[in-house]
This record gives structure tokens, sequence and C-alpha cells, in this order.
């Protein structure tokens, strides 16, 4: 799965499952964009360490969410490597309650970065990964889309719409040989995850056919087979990353 001298935007990928997202790409080959929307610290860590190993990274503050600071991202991205090859829409965020308990708010915070954020920068890309030779959108949905998640209204349905528009976008770009597709992870060990008390980890993990959470790194490996030449004839797919959870 050799990317080399592919250019890759990675949204929200200075922490968490995007930290190695990034980490992976730049591993074989990629030059990395790491957008980040408040983790300035962690970016610029970030970029340092994959110059370390010779890679190359370059880290872009935008807020997903909004229009034009998306547009920003992908010209800044273009402005520095030349060109835009590969795509992956990882930004998100969380902010559950039950339906009887979220504000408009709340469910409007995380439909507007997780979904309208993946149609922005999508949107921007266009263009350049069409003209590109090469392009690939990767989509980070969530298992919560597939299945729906109680407390989860706003994010379920914004990583079920992330499926939809994956889709869409996969049918409108194909002509071109533009693949789209989205990684659905299961229960990953993050920070997110690590905050669940022991009971509620022991039940999940007892729902999950492989019994544990994934790695954030096997999720890392999924998004760069769908990046990679190798998963050429592949689009419109969402790729469950989840220990059989879903089956």
């Amino acid at each position: 799965m050799n990317l080399e001298n592919k250019v890759a935007i990675v949204t929200g990928g200075a922490a968490g499952i995007g930290r190695f997202i990034s980490l992976e790409l730049a591993r074989r080959g990629a030059k990395v964009v790491l957008n980040y929307n408040r983790s300035e610290q962690k970016a610029n860590e970030l970029v340092e360490e994959i110059k370390a190993f010779g890679g190359q990274a370059y880290a872009v503050q935008a807020d997903i969410s909004n229009y034009e600071d998306a547009e920003r991202l992908v010209k800044e991205a273009i402005s520095k490597f030349g060109t835009l090859n590969i795509v992956i829409n990882n930004a998100g965020i969380t902010d559950d309650a039950l339906i009887l308990r979220m504000s408009e708010d709340q469910f409007d915070r995380v439909i507007n970065t997780n979904l309208k954020g993946v149609w922005n920068v999508s949107k921007h890309a266009a263009k350049p990964l069409l003209k590109s030779g090469y392009g690939r959108i990767i989509n980070i949905s969530s298992v919560s889309g597939v299945l729906g998640n109680a407390g989860q209204s706003n994010y379920s349905s914004a990583k079920a719409g992330v499926i939809g528009l994956t889709k869409a976008l996969a049918r409108e770009f194909a002509s071109r040989g533009v693949t789209v597709n989205a990684v659905a992870p299961g229960f990953i060990e993050t920070e997110m995850t690590k905050k669940l008390s022991q009971e509620i980890s022991d039940a999940w993990s007892n729902q999950i056919p492989l019994k544990r959470f994934g790695q954030s790194e096997e999720v890392a490996y999924a998004v760069c087979f769908l990046a990679s030449e190798e998963a050429s004839y592949i689009t419109g797919h969402t790729l469950e990353v989840d220990g059989g959870l879903v089956m």
C-alpha cells in the first residue's frame, strides 16, 4: 500500500483516530495535511513526529463546519504540496443526550460538524481530486450510523448521513476514477471510550464477537487500504471495523 508522493488531507488529524490515520498515511509515503480546530499543540507535535521519520506533514487550523474555512483548508493544502489526491473526512464531535433532554443547539452542532463538515470539505476538494489523476475520499462514519444508538440521535443521524453522502458522491465521481468509501469504526480504545465505566465497557465487549475494543491503528490500516491503488475497484462501500459487532 505505497502512497508515495500522494497528498492527503486528514480532518481532525491531530488527535484520536485521526492521529493514527495521519501517521500511517505518512509512513506509506503520503504528504499529509493535518487539519485541526483547537488542538494546535498536538498538531504541531505530530508534524514534528512525522518529520522525524522522514515524512512530510503540514498543519492547518480550520473549523470544517464553516464553509469558508473548509475552502481555505483545501486551498492551503494545494498551495503547500501542489496537488490533492486523498481526503480523509475524520473530524467529528459528540454531544450526547436522550432526545427529551437534547437541545436544538446540541443537535445542530453535531450535524454541522459531522455531516455538513464532510460535505463542505468534499465540495471544495471535488475539482482538485477530479483533476489529479488519482482521487480518493474516505469518510469516517460509525457503527452508530448503522445500528443507531440511544442518546445519540444527533450523532447517529450525522453518521448515517455520511454513509448516504458517500454513496451519492461515489456515483457522481466514478466516471472520473475517483473512489469514495466510508469506514465505520465500532468501539475503539480512545480517550472517549476510556471514560466509560468498567461495567459498560464489559457489557459492550461481550456483544462484540472478537470480545474486545479495537485499536486506532486498526482503523488507520483500513483507511490506508481504501486510499491505496489496491482498492481501486471499491467505491460506495462502508467498511465496518468493529470486531463483528454489526454482523
